[in-house]
This record gives C-alpha cells, structure tokens and sequence, in this order.
C-alpha cells in the first residue's frame, strides 16, 4: 500500500513546486517590463538645443590654397653694437626693454690707455709740424735740398694722420645707439672685459617687421606666379596679409629649399623678433568644407563637433581635421557633411546636453 502511495505524493510536490517557479517568474518579468518602460525614451544621448545657440551651415567655400611653412618673426632694421676698443665697461646706461633714440648714450668704456696713446700722437705731431716749419725756412734760403723738405712733409702728414686715428679711438669709448629703437638685449654687463668685435647691445626698429621661412624648390613656380602669402601667428590666433612676398635668388645646396621674406604691416602690435609663426603662400583656388576653430572641442587625441539635426537635437561627432585654411578656418576632412548644422559654441552646446540627460536611478 506504501510503494503505491508515494508516487502519487511525489507528483503532487512537483506540480507544487512547478507552479510556484512559474509565478515567480511572471512576476520577476512584469517587473523587469515595468522598469524598463519609463527609460525607452531616453534610450538616445541627444538633446534640444537650448535657445541662442549659433549653428552654421556646412558648406564648401572657395578658399585660397596655401603651402604652409614654418617661420620666424625678424626685424628688418636690427644692429648689434661691437666694441671699437679695448677696456673695461665703467657705465651702462639701459636693459633690454629700454627705447632709445639714434646718438643716445648706451654704454661706455674706460679708455685711458686710448687716451694716453691719443697724447703721445698729439705730441709727436707738434714736433714733426715744427721740423716741417723750419726745413721748409731751410730750404728757401738754400741751406737744404729739396729731399730734406719732401721728407719733413711727409713725416708731419703721418703724424697728423696717427694724431687723428689716436682721437678717434677715444671717442669710440662712449658707444651711442645706432637707429631709434628698442634694445632687445644686452650682450655685456658692468665690469667686464670690453675688446674690439665684442658685441655689446643689440638695437632693432619696431616699425617694420618681416617673417623668414624655408620654401622647397618644388613650390617655387606656383609661389613667384602667385605672389600672395598670409602670416599665421598660432599662439594668438592672428593672420596678417604680407604686404610684400621677396624671393632670395639662391638656395640652400643641403636642404634645396630657397629662403622667402614675408614682409608685415607697419607699427604692428604684438609682434617682436624671434616670435614663431607660420607662412602660408598662396598658391590657387578651391572649395573646402571648412568650420570656424571655435567650434572644434579638443579632448587629448579627440576633435568633434556638435551637430545639431532638423528637431533641435545636438550630438558630439568626431572628425578629422585638415590644415588652417587663410582667414582662420580650418578645413573639416571627414565627420561631417555639406548641410550639417554645426553648433558654433561646443561648450554651451555641452553643457546643455548634460543637463538634460535624465539622472541614472
């Protein structure tokens, strides 16, 4: 009576048991459906575009193609002061920085072995004028040739000659600027040893600058025909037209590249010898799709912009960027297309796609 009994308890546990995981099921399921319900809409990482927010319209422009080339900022009138004589520097009288005008004392040089040579010339000038004087009397009354008078004169011009040179010498002790300017540096400092060569101060002229780069032979046609060139300076974010693009005519037999001067604007501000910058010639025309740099948003090896769609909704997208074009822009390679909107402002458009991201539970 047992054996039979106990299948049949058996098969009642299972039905028990069976029943109670298909209700935990169902449950665990319409609980699973009823989270995820509220969270489908914002499956999506967009955002509407908050009000005044700029976009601009992707589109080829005509731009003017450039070969780029790494330059340097020069000044077109710069003098470095070298001493003219021997001696030991007494006076300094201005630093880098200091503007001067041409003839202002700069520094000067303690000269009295100069000046003690430039005595000496004097005196033997004295007395080779006064045997010029009495052979010359000498000679008119006969008592003296021709040779004699010849020789006086030639002795006294000598000496007039070594007594100029003697003074000039003494009065290279002061050293003068050479051109209104401004010292760009100091070469020698208070006590030190002043010899002739020894550079001194270097002077330059503020009011015309020019930039220095390196062209490939290769470029040299297309630029000459051209002309034109635009100087960039990186840092600050400035183009400034050349008012004159000058050719070197020869060329560096290493390298094969010919040295350009682009010449700059007058009196500009902002700019001082030795300053990096970036040459472009132009060298034709053509479209490019091209976006302002200041909605391109940098992260480490990452460029994208935002783009925003037809319902005010932004999105970052990565793109891969080209050169600098001329007036600034910078050409887009891939990441966008003609007719994108491209928000103008990367970090207000940020911001906004932030705040509007639901809060995670």
């Amino acid at each position: 009576m047992r054996i039979q009994t106990l299948p049949t308890t058996l098969r009642r546990l299972l039905v028990a048991l069976l029943a109670g995981v298909g209700l935990a099921t169902a449950g665990v399921m319409a609980q699973a459906q009823a989270n995820k319900a509220p969270q489908a809409p914002a499956t999506a990482a967009v955002s509407a575009a908050p009000a005044g927010l700029e976009t601009e319209v992707a589109q080829p422009r005509e731009v003017e193609l450039t070969y780029p080339a790494e330059a340097v900022v020069e000044a077109v009138r710069q003098a470095t002061v070298a001493a003219q004589v021997q001696g030991r520097v007494v006076e300094v009288s201005v630093d880098a920085g200091a503007r001067v005008k041409q003839g202002e004392p700069l520094m000067r040089i303690d000269a009295r072995e100069a000046g003690e040579n430039a005595a000496a010339a004097q005196a033997q000038l004295v007395q080779a004028k006064a045997h010029y004087e009495r052979t010359k009397n000498l000679v008119a009354q006969k008592f003296m040739s021709h040779s004699a008078l010849d020789q006086a004169e030639a002795n006294y011009k000598a000496a007039r000659a070594a007594a100029g040179a003697s003074g000039a010498t003494v009065s290279h002790a002061n050293v003068t600027a050479p051109m209104t300017g401004i010292v760009s540096e100091r070469h020698t400092e208070l006590g030190e040893m002043a010899t002739p060569g020894k550079a001194l101060i270097t002077v330059f002229d503020p009011k015309g600058m020019r930039v220095i780069a390196s062209v490939p032979q290769f470029k040299l046609a297309e630029i000459r025909k051209a002309g034109k060139a635009r100087v960039e300076f990186p840092e600050s974010g400035q183009w400034i037209d050349a008012t004159r693009v000058e050719i070197l005519p020869s060329a560096d037999p290493r390298s094969h590249t010919v040295t350009a001067r682009l010449y700059l604007p007058d009196n500009l501000e902002g700019v001082i010898p030795g300053m990096a910058a970036r040459a472009h010639f132009v060298a034709g025309q053509g479209a490019k799709l091209t976006v302002p740099p200041g909605a391109v948003l940098r992260r480490g090896e990452v460029t994208a912009v935002y783009v925003v769609d037809d319902k005010n909704n932004s999105r970052l997208r990565q793109v891969r960027l080209g050169e600098a074009v001329a007036g600034g822009r910078i050409e887009v390679l891939a990441g966008i297309k003609p007719g994108d909107r491209v928000a103008l402002d990367p970090v207000k458009a940020g911001i906004a796609l932030k705040q509007s991201a639901p809060a995670k539970p």
